[in-house]
């Protein structure tokens, strides 16, 4: 039985390894390109630049030309800073806001609260195709057409797995830490933010990553909302390419590499509460 187990775990082992190979080939394939001159992008797209000249031909190797370049006509500087407000202000939204709806869900008894539940739940199925015209044509309507106008609009399309994860968190909390803060001489607001809120923390940064990464690499709705005026990353990346299909696959690298590194590291920083949190928000509630 050891020995059968010791082979289990070690085929196990080898086929996970198979698929994180898989999963950072990509990536790794950018990073290497972005150090390449764009004409061996084409021609040799997975071989590691070379910095001398070989009998195959020459070096390939152009240093940081291309974060230079790419940092230049994308105007990445400027995406990098509307990216960072959208998403750092939609993500805080996100969870204050739908951490205290799931707590007056879960703690009010009654059909309305049970119905705005579903509603939310029920969100969560809507195709985002089904709703983006007439959500791009409210925008402009409401004036929502700027940076700080689409948080608006990501609270309302992040607030239905947000919910969702919260309230299966907070149905594990006691109802008698909070009757006890109230004996105490909280009211409801500090009851949430003193007592309620902290506990929610695992499922918190959960729902932070997730949204993160959504709202960090979304192309779609800035484009339709938002437009050039206020170019994020993944606009900024698009409008690299040049007309009638030419683009500068050095600086293209470049750029996409440089979009990627601030997610990876905070994934990287909150990694290990993602399956607390979600274990927390599927299991106990």
């Amino acid at each position: 039985m050891a020995v059968k187990r010791r082979f289990a775990n070690a085929a196990i082992f080898i086929l996970l390894l198979i698929l994180a190979l898989l999963v950072l080939a990509p990536i790794l394939v950018v990073l290497m390109n972005s150090f390449k001159g764009q004409f061996f992008i084409s021609d040799a797209p997975f071989k590691l630049p070379t910095l001398t000249e070989t009998a195959d031909g020459p070096a390939t190797f152009v240093g940081f030309k291309n974060y230079l370049s790419g940092i230049e006509k994308a105007g990445f500087l400027s995406a990098f800073g509307y990216s960072l407000f959208i998403t750092v202000f939609s993500v805080g939204a996100i969870i204050l806001f739908t951490a205290m709806t799931a707590w007056y869900i879960i703690r009010s008894k009654g059909k309305f609260s049970s119905a705005l539940y579903y509603l939310f739940v029920f969100s969560m199925i809507v195709p985002f195709q089904m709703v983006m015209f007439p959500m791009s044509k409210v925008a402009n309507m409401l004036h929502l057409d700027n940076p700080v106008g689409i948080i608006v609009i990501y609270l309302g399309f992040g607030a239905g797995l947000s919910v969702f994860m919260f309230s299966g968190f907070v149905k594990s909390i006691p109802l008698e830490i909070e009757e006890a803060a109230m004996i105490d001489g909280c009211n409801p607001i500090q009851t949430f933010f003193l007592v309620v809120f902290p506990i929610l923390r695992p499922t918190a940064i959960t729902v932070a990553i997730l949204n993160a990464m959504w709202i960090w690499n979304d192309y779609l709705l800035p484009y339709l909302v938002i437009g050039n005026k206020y170019r994020t990353i993944p606009i900024a990346v698009q409008y690299l390419q040049g007309g009638y299909g030419s683009r500068d696959m050095g600086a293209l690298m470049a750029v996409l590499v440089l979009s990627i590194i601030p997610i990876i590291i905070f994934y990287l920083i909150c990694q290990k509460y993602i399956i607390k949190g979600v274990v927390a928000g599927a299991v106990k509630g």
